[in-house]
Parts: C-alpha cells; structure tokens; sequence
C-alpha cells in the first residue's frame, strides 16, 4: 500500500480521513499545525481517539513555513497527498482574511511545490462547495456541477478555496502532477468542528438557551455525513490518479455530497427531535458571507467510484448527539428544562 500524508489530520475530516485510510492497510503520516482556531484540546482528543489506537503518527507542523515543509516531505518520501489543511469558516474569513491568506494560499503553494519536487504521484486536496457562491433556491434544480461558473465567490473563504483550483491546476499544466480537488458540502457528524452551525444549534438546545437561524432559517444545506466522506475519500484514493483532462492535463473536481438539500429550520427540527429539546428560534437576516443554497450534483464522483452511502439525516444526526453528550455531558435536569 502507498505511504500517505494526510493534513491535517487533528482536524474533522482529517482525523475521520487518516483513520479510514489507515483501517484500508495505508501506511499514514499525519502532520497538522494545532492553531488555536478553535480549542486545541478537540484536536489533541481526536488524535489520541481516532489516530493513535491506529498507529497513525502526528507531527506539528505549519505548512505555510516553506522550508520545513520541504524538509518534511524529503524526510518521509510519500507516494500520495490528501490534502486538507486549511483555515476554515466563513465567517471568520469577514474579520480575519490574513489568516486565510496564510494557511490557505501560502500553506497550499506550499504543499504544490513540496509535492512536485519530491515524486508525489497523486495529490488529492480540499475545496469547498462555497466556490460556487450565491444562487437562487431554484436557480439550479439538479444542483451544483463541476463544470459551474465559480467566479464569483461570496466570501474571502470561498475566493481562497478558487485560487487553490487554479493553483492546482496550473501546477499540473506545467508540472504534470496529478491533482484531484473535492468540493466538500456541509460535512458533519461525531467530532465535528465547534464553530460550525450544526454544533452551536445543538449546544445552544441542549441549554435550553435561544438560538438564531439567519435567512429566517429558509437557507437549504447539502448536508454530507462524515462516513459517507471518509468512504469516498478511501475509494478516490484507491481510484488513483485520472488520466489527463481534453487540454492534456492531470486534473480533476468532485462534487462531494448528496443532492438532498435540507432548509436549516428542517434542519433544527430534527436535532430537536434527537435531543428531546425544544428550540427557541430568533430569526434574523443574512449574514455577510453566507449564500442561500447548497445543492451537489453528484454524477461525476458516482461515475469515478460508484454508488457511495448516503446516511439519514436522522441517522447522522443522532450519532452526533449521542458523540456530543460523551464529548460535553449535561446534567440530566439541565437536559430536561430546556
């Protein structure tokens, strides 16, 4: 099996990722730079939970240094990249862009350059479905393609996770090394990333404190369970490498998600139900960054590897409470009130 580099790896997707891969009989290194984004000490637990039972090393480290990524990769000689790295969150990117310029572009040209000078035959890397930016509820009915417009980001995040595409790509054009970018939609479960919608609306229920669906809750998310991810990602990376595009270059996109498009305030529903809490919903208006519409169309991931799982909601959902209630435990009666 090949020796993997997997980035990020004390992150969501990436802990999940390196696991699976390294249960598929991978050899797996792991490197991530534990920031302070959002409590070290979730990353530090899913390493030791996820990883280290596994045998799947960690070492810090900070991609956009240039000069140690080189030498990392020179010291370890992988075959294979899946690159998930990155400062995530969209509205995080409002008030702090340097920080996306940093992790996102510095630490991916990063990656490009180590990849290429050291005989990396494969790089998979994370995009993000916020490339396509701001559509209509039924501006496309069959959902996002691969072959969109995504010139016009909605956020700083967005125009981050663009360049990437264009970066990589032009690195293959003149490279020749194979890339592979997986545009990721809304991916949740146990594990999961504390700044993101579907945590705090569950943290704020189980408080029995309010919480604000922006949009008036009638935004609609492709939400994509951890699982069914890692399970694609272990078949692209089995896969291997495309052949070359129509101009002659070794670069591909994947739509990551399911085309079941759920409205947020759909979406609460059913951690109300998982959760035995009701909410107390504050609608308030659109937030700067947000777009109103997530929706894949899968086809050409499907074709790449085939029928993939596509968990429940409900499913998903309730494996995130039961994981959240042993990660963050409530007091029954706290439980009770809310």
């Amino acid at each position: 099996m090949a020796h993997l580099l997997v980035t990020g790896a004390a992150g969501f997707i990436g802990a999940h990722a390196a696991a699976a891969l390294a249960r598929a009989g991978h050899r797996v290194t792991g490197c991530d730079s534990f920031n302070g984004y959002y409590p070290v000490a979730l990353k530090h637990a899913r390493v030791a939970e996820l990883l280290t039972p596994l045998g799947v090393p960690v070492e810090r480290l900070d991609l956009s240094d240039v000069a140690a990524t080189q030498a990392f990769f020179s010291r370890h000689g992988f075959d294979r990249v899946l690159h998930l790295a990155a400062q995530a969150g969209v509205r995080h990117s409002v008030q702090a862009p340097m920080d996306y310029v940093q992790s996102n572009l510095l630490g991916f040209g990063a990656v490009l350059e180590a990849c290429r000078r050291h005989g990396v035959q494969h790089l998979l890397y994370a995009s993000s479905s916020s490339v396509y930016g701001r559509r209509d509820h039924d501006a496309a009915p069959t959902g996002f393609r691969e072959t969109d417009r995504t010139d016009q980001p909605a956020s700083f995040y967005a125009a981050t996770k663009q360049a990437n595409e264009a970066m990589a790509r032009a690195t293959a054009a003149v490279h020749g090394l194979p890339v592979t970018g997986l545009r990721f939609f809304t991916v949740y479960g146990p594990w999961g990333r504390p700044d993101m919608a579907y945590w705090s609306f569950a943290q704020r229920l189980r408080r029995g404190e309010p919480l604000q669906l922006f949009g008036r809750g009638e935004l609609r998310r492709d939400f994509t369970f951890i699982d069914d991810v890692t399970d694609a990602l272990v078949r692209l990376v089995a896969r291997g490498a495309s052949p070359a595009d129509a101009a002659g270059v070794p670069s591909e996109l994947f739509n990551v998600g399911h085309h079941h498009p759920v409205r947020v305030i759909d979406f609460v529903r059913q951690l109300e139900s998982v959760l035995g809490c009701p909410a107390q919903i504050e609608f308030a208006p659109l937030q700067a960054g947000d777009v109103p519409d997530t929706c894949a169309d899968p086809s050409r991931l499907i074709a790449a590897i085939g029928p993939w799982p596509c968990t429940p909601l409900h499913d998903g959902l309730s494996a995130f409470a039961q994981w959240l209630q042993r990660w963050e435990s409530l007091p029954r009666p706290l439980l009770a009130a809310a």
